[in-house]
């Protein structure tokens, strides 16, 4: 089903405009935008049951500098660039991670965040404290979505190596694993320092992060390869690093609004 984003959504932070000429005027083209609602705080339904976050408020803002008009649809992670890559969608965003082998079926718009990976478990954890104190306990269970980086991280660097390693309890979206942490059923959860530091601050105690770092990855959102909305998208991600539209949306989302609240 298509859905326009609600006007919480669509607060415009930057300065830049059409009328300065400096930006492509796609002249109101529609651009089908397909999302999983499940990665707070980039995208997700709030209390209200409206879809905000940091990739909505961003797309409006692109909207309105390349004269452009944005349509929603919702699609799960594991079936996203199967579907963006078919053509389904014109273009597909959930804090994915700018990949070699993905880009092999998919066009990436330049990086628009850079995060690291970090360990989230439960506030009382006190088995372990980094990846390797995790990995020397056999009876400790991390959960993942397959094919996201947060898997293959904890396969690779965690872990074994083993994509089949009984270890990693599979899920098909990212909040059923915090859920799954926050219940027990398994003790480690990957992610993105964003949405991380997101779960722990509105976690009330219940949630922390351990350890160092995992390393970094880069953000983009995807398109059908050869897709003419690449360029546009870049030129407008620029301007807002430009003009420091992106330092505002950052501010807004990682460090004044409160998941939950």
């Amino acid at each position: 089903m298509k859905y326009i984003a609600p006007a919480a959504a669509m607060m415009m932070l930057g300065t830049a405009t059409l009328a300065d000429g400096h930006l492509p005027d796609l002249g109101g083209q529609e651009i089908v935008v397909v999302t999983e609602n499940a990665y707070p705080p980039l995208q997700f339904i709030d209390g209200d049951g409206n879809a905000v976050g940091w990739e909505y408020d961003a797309m409006a803002e692109i909207a309105t500098r390349i004269n452009a008009t944005i349509v929603y649809e919702n699609i799960s992670w594991d079936a996203m660039i199967p579907a963006v890559s078919e053509g389904q969608f014109d273009l597909g965003m959930t804090g994915i991670t700018i990949r070699e082998d993905r880009a092999e079926v998919v066009d990436f718009s330049d990086s628009y965040m850079t995060s690291e990976m970090v360990m989230m478990v439960r506030g009382d954890e006190d088995r372990f404290t980094d990846a390797a104190s995790f990995a020397a306990d056999p009876d400790l269970l991390m959960a993942a979505q397959p094919g996201t980086t947060p898997f293959y991280v904890g396969v690779y660097d965690v872990l074994d190596g083993d994509e089949a390693n009984p270890r990693i309890v599979k899920m098909e979206t990212f909040g059923a694993t915090v859920q799954a942490l926050r219940t027990g059923d398994v003790d480690l959860v990957l992610t993105d320092g964003t949405a991380g530091n997101g779960y722990v601050d509105a976690s009330d105690g219940g949630l922390k992060i351990i350890g160092e770092k995992l390393g970094t990855e880069d953000f983009g959102f995807i398109f059908p390869k050869g897709s003419d909305l690449v360029e546009p998208m870049n030129a407008a991600i620029a301007d807002m690093a430009a003009d420091g539209t992106i330092d505002a949306l950052n501010t807004r989302w990682f460090l004044e609004y409160k998941l939950g609240e």
